[in-house]
Formats: structure tokens, C-alpha cells, sequence
């Protein structure tokens, strides 16, 4: 007898069990079944059709312009927020009453979007060397105005309306705009200026046009075109049509810069190797107005810059970074940076985890050739000789 119930026992139990199943395997199908007939509706609603939003009426109703031409009166669907409906924004309509259904996404260029600059660099002024007086220019003209426009108001003028960074290559330029993105609290736009180069007529003045509303939208903001002379460089009376639509790109560049619109709260920050090719409209007063020029490095301003990049190595004892700099005379910052860098590597070939000096001077040897190094310095062993390879 106690078999037998012990056996019923276990057959509740299971039962229960296959009971637990049953009703999970009914769950999952019934919301299955409910995304399923959700889709349906979807499928069966009626297309919408895109418009963009003109004004605002006092009653909460709004002015619309649809794909197809025609201005309307329309209301908007309870779930979208009154704040939300600006004038310049994309909706859909219902395609029967015309009601604003849903808030579309920007129409702006995917490259356009991809300019804003999400992590700023991690590069701070404290890493530029020899650069006090362009640094403190660049703030004055780049950040101030963003950060203390009350002072200018007060003044009674306006700031500058471009800045354009100009001088040799690997002189610091990019890096100090990339301190600029660290230390402002702007948005910051980052473009090189052969990426607004197209082929098809057009694109190139669109892609500056949307650059620029974008960064109105997300203002207060800075706008940086690297290698300006890529689209700036000076118009010719004899052009190929690839010309004319670079020339056509740049005419965008300069309204936007000075145009009939406001720019607001938008700074404008721009480099180049070139100056001397750009075209004169660019560096007028209103424009590009106010040039800082970086030059080459003397011997102070380039110790300063090997105590940067020496910051975090392993340095011995007979490292001398002032003659390291003298030797230099004709060295770029860039150049410093990779004399490090070679530096450290001659110490890693050396199974060493100290640089020396020999390792330093090996590696100005090979990066800097022999007109751009001071006729006093002397040449340590060739590395061939050292390392033996």
C-alpha cells in the first residue's frame, strides 16, 4: 500500500512538472503570437509621408511643408513632446488626417555626422612645448569667446571670426587643436579639408553647408579644417572642371565663414603647410582673421619638448637633454618625438630597459640629416657596429 502511494506521489510530481512546461511553452508563444499580430498592424498601417516642420502655432498646432510641395495645418499625435517640434525638423505625417505621427532622424550626411569629435583627445596644453605665445593667442581667440563672450560685449566688439594656424610641417599645429578639443567644453567638428573634395557637382558645397548647421545645432562649437589648402588654394582664370568644383566648395566655404547668415556661437579653426597658396578671399579682415604662425623650435622651446616626450621614459644618468637640444638646431617637434622614440628603440636592440645618451645620439643620427644637425655635435658608434646587425 505504501508503494502505491509513493507511485502516485511521483506521477503528481510529474504531472506538476509537465504542467510548469506546458504554461512557460504557452507563455512564450503567446507573446510570440502578440509580436507577431503587433508586426501585422505595422504592416497593414498606411504608409506616412515625410514633411518638415515650418512653425508652431500658439494653439499647438504646426505648419508643415510635405515631400510632395504643399504647406498644411496640422495637429500632432499625443506621444510627441511639444518640445521636441522645432521649426527645421524632420516628421511624418499620417498619410489620411496628415497628423504628425513620429520625429525623424537628422537627413544630414552620415561623413558629416562622423566629423563631431565624441572623445575628446587626451593631448592637454601642458603637452605642447615652446608654443606659450600661440597657445595663449589660441585661447584668446578660440576659447574666450566661447567660455567669457560677456568681456567682448562689454568691450563692444566682436571676436574674431576664423583663425587659421599656419607654418612648416610637424611644428605643432594639429597638436595644439587637439589640446584645444581637450581643454574647451564645445563641441568640437573635425574635417581635413580633402574630404569635402568631390567628384559630382555639388556634393562638396553640401557637405560644407550641413558641417555647418550641424555645428550651429550643437553650439557652442569649433570647427577645424585641417590641410586648408586642399579646397582654399587660389582661384585661376584657366580651371578643369575638377577645379571649378573645388572652387565651387570653397565659394560654400566662404559664406558660411562670412555670410549672410549668423554663424552664432561657432568658432572657426584652420591649418596649413601653405599659406602661399591660399586664395585671397579666405585671409581677408571678416574671415581668416587673425594668423598664428608657428615657426621652428629654438633650443629652449625644443628642450621643452624632449622633457615632454622624456617624461615617462626610463633615462640614464648620462642623458643630457640641453645638448640633445642644441644638437637639434633645425628639428621640428614632430622630429624630437621620433628621436624618442628611435632613442628607446636602440635601447630595446640593446637588451636594456635605460636609454643612454649613445642610444639619443645614435637616433638623431638616423632621423635628422646632417645639414639639420649642429656641426658640433658628435657621432657616437653606428649602430651597425653597436648592436652588431
Amino acid at each position: 500500500m505504501a508503494d502505491y502511494i509513493q507511485g502516485l506521489e511521483r506521477r503528481i510530481r510529474d504531472l506538476e512538472h509537465e504542467k510548469r512546461v506546458i504554461e512557460s511553452q504557452y507563455l512564450k508563444m503567446e507573446r510570440e503570437l502578440q509580436s507577431l499580430r503587433a508586426e501585422f498592424d505595422r504592416m497593414r498601417a498606411p504608409p506616412l509621408v515625410a514633411a518638415t516642420l515650418i512653425d508652431v502655432l500658439e494653439d499647438g498646432r504646426a505648419i508643415v511643408r510635405s515631400s510632395a510641395g504643399p504647406h498644411f495645418v496640422v495637429t500632432a499625435s499625443q506621444f510627441i513632446k511639444p518640445e521636441d517640434l522645432k521649426p527645421g525638423v524632420r516628421v511624418a505625417l499620417n498619410q489620411r488626417n496628415l497628423s504628425i505621427m513620429e520625429i525623424l532622424p537628422s537627413k544630414k550626411d552620415p561623413l558629416v555626422l562622423g566629423m563631431e569629435v565624441d572623445e575628446a583627445p587626451s593631448v592637454t596644453y601642458s603637452d605642447v612645448g615652446g608654443l606659450e605665445e600661440q597657445i595663449r593667442e589660441i585661447r584668446e581667440t578660440v576659447e574666450l569667446p566661447l567660455l567669457r563672450k560677456d568681456l567682448f560685449t562689454k568691450v563692444g566688439i566682436d571676436p574674431p571670426k576664423g583663425v587659421l594656424l599656419y607654418g612648416a610641417s610637424g611644428t605643432g599645429k594639429t597638436l595644439l587643436a587637439r589640446a584645444v578639443a581637450h581643454e574647451t567644453r564645445a563641441t568640437f567638428i573635425r574635417v581635413v579639408g580633402s574630404e569635402l573634395v568631390h567628384k559630382y557637382i555639388g556634393e562638396g558645397a553640401r557637405i560644407v553647408r550641413e558641417m555647418f548647421e550641424l555645428a550651429r545645432e550643437r553650439a557652442p562649437s569649433i570647427v577645424f579644417i585641417d590641410e586648408l589648402d586642399a579646397i582654399g588654394a587660389r582661384r585661376m582664370d584657366v580651371s578643369t572642371s575638377g577645379d571649378r568644383e573645388v572652387h565651387r566648395t570653397l565659394m560654400q566655404l566662404l559664406a558660411e565663414i562670412d555670410g549672410f547668415d549668423p554663424r552664432g556661437d561657432v568658432r572657426i579653426l584652420a591649418a596649413t603647410n601653405r599659406p602661399d597658396i591660399l586664395d585671397p578671399a579666405l585671409l581677408r579682415p571678416g574671415r581668416f582673421d587673425r594668423l598664428i604662425y608657428f615657426p621652428l623650435p629654438n633650443e629652449s622651446a625644443r628642450y621643452a619638448i624632449f622633457k615632454i616626450h622624456t617624461a615617462k621614459m626610463n633615462l640614464a644618468k648620462d642623458v643630457d637633454l640641453k645638448a640633445l637640444a642644441k644638437a637639434t638646431e633645425k628639428a621640428t617637434g614632430a622630429d624630437i618625438k621620433s628621436i624618442c622614440t628611435e632613442a628607446g628603440m636602440f635601447a630595446i636592440r640593446g637588451g636594456r630597459d635605460q636609454v643612454t645618451q649613445a642610444d639619443f645620439n645614435l637616433a638623431v643620427a638616423k632621423v635628422l640629416p646632417p645639414s639639420r644637425i649642429h656641426e658640433d655635435f658628435e657621432f657616437s658608434t653606428k649602430p651597425e657596429k653597436m648592436y652588431g646587425y
